[in-house]
């Protein structure tokens, strides 16, 4: 074994039988990957209380920004998108994520920064905090309590929503996300209300149910979506700008949680070139190949693509037409064809609820199950990365 690969353990090929051994998940599970995921209902509600109780609407005092920059790294980093597609295209300010240090070149005392650290250490989120009180822009941090992004924020008496961390920081996305579309409610920027929240927590709690670990493969979602991805280079694309949200944070948690290489983004980008990769050696090629009388439930040899496909159907209250939906939802029904010609099979998750915070919830539960179980099933501890804790031991983060 290489020098600095002590920690890596696992195997290559899946473990089927493990995902519906209750014991065996346990032990493969020591940190409670798999329940810190199930708690997303609850970051919702209790994220939601803390926002309650802080300064929020000192925000509303100066008016509307000219300009909102949402800034951190990781899943912290998706909250900025989040906010951005449940804004909409009709939202009176740009809305703009933010993954480096510092801030924007033109930030200043017209716009509002909203720093974001599940730790309250990035570097990427303090930057941004100590940049936009050296500006003076309105500043919002949000991250764990008693941290250095909090002794920013008081040292720039700035709002700050303490968010306690019961969770590693990719399974705390809804933790996060929340206190940042709030303080955007406050802005005058969204127009998120309590029942949203409260719906989007319940379709959380329900899909924790559906893709419980007692609940059997055949009946489990997010099982037999790992099962469908085992072994394959995943392809994930979103029909939407709010299915693309959800895409991406697929990619994150295959990539963190299961080690898997993920192609994924916009159905509609991928139209313009990306498409292509079915015809190729991972795709049309190989599975031209295949037996068509052998058992298609046997794993075939040999690494394949595998088609995931978010699809939103819903249609944004804001919007003046259909239009817009009626062409992401013929690029859709147009992939899947072309991936069933070429033999590239495909999952297809349709989003459900009413509103876009909902629907978003409904996209993200199934696959963030799924990355957990696709790396339990591969002897995974889906908690314990070793090349990220040796990255951060290296840059001295």
């Amino acid at each position: 074994m290489i020098d600095g690969a002590a920690g890596v353990s696992g195997h290559r090929e899946v473990d089927e039988a493990l995902l519906d051994d209750l014991d065996a998940l346990a032990e493969r599970d020591p940190a409670g990957m798999l329940r810190h995921i199930a708690s997303g209902g609850a970051q919702v509600r209790e994220s939601a209380a803390l926002a309650a109780e802080a300064n929020l609407s000192v925000l509303a005092d100066e008016g509307r920004p000219r300009a909102v920059v949402i800034a951190g790294i990781g899943t912290a980093g998706r909250t900025g998108d989040v906010l951005a597609t449940v804004a909409g295209p009709r939202c009176p300010v740009p809305v703009i994520p933010h993954r480096s240090a510092g801030v924007p070149g033109w930030v200043g005392a017209a716009d509002v920064v909203i720093a974001v650290s599940a730790s309250g250490r990035s570097p990427e989120a303090l930057g941004a905090a100590e940049a936009a009180h050296r500006r003076g822009a309105r500043l919002v941090a949000v991250g764990a309590p008693d941290s250095r992004l909090q002794s920013v924020a008081e040292r720039a008496r700035a709002p700050f929503i303490p968010v306690p961390r019961r969770a590693p920081a990719r399974a705390s996305l809804w933790a996060l996300t929340v206190p940042v579309l709030l303080a955007a409610r406050m802005l005058g920027l969204v127009k998120v209300n309590e029942a949203d929240l409260a719906e989007t927590a319940t379709r959380l709690d329900a899909e924790a149910d559906r893709c419980r670990p007692s609940a059997e493969s055949f009946v489990n979602p997010a099982k037999s979506l790992a099962l469908g991805l085992a072994g394959s280079i995943p392809i994930v694309w979103g029909s939407s700008p709010l299915a693309t949200v959800a895409a991406r944070r697929f990619g994150d948690t295959l990539s963190a949680n299961a080690r898997y290489p993920v192609v994924s983004g916009a159905l509609g980008e991928a139209g313009r070139g990306r498409v292509g990769l079915l015809d190729g050696v991972f795709g049309g090629l190989v599975e031209g190949e295949r037996d068509i009388f052998a058992d298609p439930d046997q794993r075939a040899a040999g690494t394949r693509l595998r088609l995931v496909l978010l699809r939103d159907g819903g249609l944004n209250p804001e919007d003046d037409a259909d239009e817009p939906l009626a062409v992401e939802e013929r690029r859709a029904d147009a992939v899947q064809t072309l991936a069933e010609r070429r033999g590239v099979r495909a999952d297809v998750v349709t989003a459900e609820g009413g509103s876009a915070l909902e629907r978003l919830a409904s996209l993200i539960a199934v696959p963030d199950f799924a990355s957990t179980y696709l790396a339990l099933a591969h002897g995974l501890d889906p908690m314990a990365v070793p090349a990220v804790t040796e990255m951060k031991e290296l840059a001295n983060q």
